[in-house]
């Protein structure tokens, strides 16, 4: 006479899901900037310094442009520049050093795609560069007095556009960098344009015309001009004082954006390299 014996089936874990995979990514690239002082100084407390110098250039640029708003500008200057440090460069760094550390290659042999592995990558660049900005802008918006946003929706998508555009240029830059310590010197040429091409260090409207209509060409301009169009109704050249207007005052910086958009990420897909030059 036999016994069966039966075995009760294995406990099943969670099912592996995009949003669990890239917390679980995001999750332990935060452990790696905390334990990076020089990664946590460079996205928090640089950009705090260089808000502070954009006040005084601005107060000196309003005595030459008379009704320069000096307010508006520093919180809109400041919100750009908080996310090209902590979101473009940093990430910049984040994507050369786990390549270097051969992590991106083997995250590539699990279940997570390669989309999912650069988003979580950047998940608390991201995160960092959100809180801040948002911190900026209301603390900002209440101490100066600012006017409410004559479109919040277009405020949105500027700010998902430049995030976006962020992520895709960080990831085309860091093919081109061997190093960490070498991403301060990649990183410039596009700095540089984010900064004083792109409206936040220099406003566009105290540029001469050409200039201006040149920068607002470049490929981080359009998304920070539709943030202030959503914010203030108006990029410098024309203004609105409605939710409708504010999207005809828009409707070319979301068609530039858009193929800048598509650019980068087609660069980033073509040269991004998960392991390192041998």
């Amino acid at each position: 006479m036999t016994t069966a014996v039966t075995t009760a089936p294995a406990a099943a874990g969670p099912k592996s899901t995009t949003a669990r995979r890239l917390l679980a990514l995001g999750r332990a690239e935060a452990t790696l900037l905390v334990r990076n002082r020089t990664a946590l100084f460079t996205a928090l407390a640089l950009p705090l310094i260089l808000i502070a110098s954009l006040h005084g250039v601005l107060k000196q640029q309003a005595k030459s442009t008379p009704g320069l708003d000096v307010d508006s500008m520093l919180i809109y200057g400041s919100i750009g520049m908080v996310l090209s440090f902590v979101v473009y460069y940093n990430l910049t760094s984040a994507y050369v050093a786990r390549r270097g550390e051969l992590v991106l290659k083997r995250l590539r042999t699990g279940e997570a795609r390669d989309l999912e592995i650069l988003l979580g990558t950047a998940v608390p660049s991201l995160t960092i560069g959100l809180l801040m900005a948002a911190l900026i802008g209301v603390g900002g918006s209440v101490g100066l007095h600012l006017t409410v946003p004559v479109n919040p929706v277009l405020m949105l998508v500027g700010l998902v556009l430049i995030l976006a555009t962020m992520i895709a240029m960080a990831a085309l830059s860091s093919a081109f960098t061997r190093t960490v310590e070498s991403a301060g010197i990649t990183t410039l040429p596009m700095m540089l344009v984010m900064q004083f091409g792109s409206g936040l260090f220099v406003p566009l409207e105290v540029m001469p015309a050409q200039l201006a209509d040149v920068c607002r060409l470049l490929p981080t301009t359009p998304a920070f001009q539709l943030i202030r169009v959503g914010w203030f109704g108006t990029d410098g050249s024309a203004a609105a004082t409605d939710f409708a207007g504010s999207w005809g005052v828009a409707g070319s910086h979301l068609i530039t954006g858009g193929i800048w958009l598509f650019l980068a990420v087609w660069a980033a897909v073509r040269y991004f390299r998960w392991e390192p030059r041998r």
